[in-house]
């Protein structure tokens, strides 16, 4: 299986080019924002659990996440493999991704990083504020705090993957096909 962390900071172009990723390698989207949705609308276990925590204003443990994704993984069949999106945001979600697909004997690929300069990923997110009304995309302060909490949190699950010889970083700029190209040579590199 071909089992993919699609990383980069917010506007970094992750969502575009997971849709073409999943159709070209015929690959299972994962994404935990969906996940909580899935299992928040159903009133699932985990939905609940997860519901107990954020009522109370507290973060989701990483340990009903890795439940959620466990879940997902485990009523899938017939996928070549899986990409990540917006997952694993912290080392220890990342430890214990590993942990679940060791178990499942399905481990990582690789994480293919698409590696953006801040003002180009600041004009993205504006631009994206614009055409989709969303909030956090139409204010420059939320924005520029969003790419700082990437870099302080999130960014070190890319050196977690580079220890293991498994990190692919991509130029994110350019056009879609021209990051895509990039995107599939890294791909093809890592089967």
């Amino acid at each position: 299986m071909l089992n993919l962390v699609l990383f980069g900071p917010p506007g970094a172009g992750k969502g575009t080019q997971s849709a073409k990723i999943i159709e070209k390698y015929n690959l299972l989207h994962i994404s935990t924002g969906d996940l909580f949705r899935k299992h928040l609308s159903e009133g699932t276990a985990l939905g609940q659990l997860a519901q107990k925590y954020m009522d109370n204003g507290n973060l989701v443990p990483d340990e009903v996440v890795i439940g959620m994704v466990g879940d997902k993984i485990k009523s899938t069949q017939g996928v070549a493999g899986i990409v990540f999106d917006g997952f694993p945001r912290t080392v220890a979600q990342a430890e214990a991704l590993d942990v679940l697909l060791n178990d499942m004997k399905t481990p990582i690929s690789g994480m293919v990083s698409l590696e953006v300069p801040d003002e180009e990923l600041k004009t993205r997110l504006m631009e994206r504020g614009k055409t989709s009304g969303r909030v956090d995309d139409q204010d420059a302060a939320k924005i520029d705090n969003r790419i700082q909490v990437y870099y302080k949190e999130t960014l070190p699950v890319a050196s977690f993957y580079e220890k293991q010889d498994k990190l692919a970083a991509v130029k994110g700029v350019g056009s879609i096909e021209e990051i895509f190209g990039s995107i599939c040579g890294a791909i093809e590199k890592l089967n």
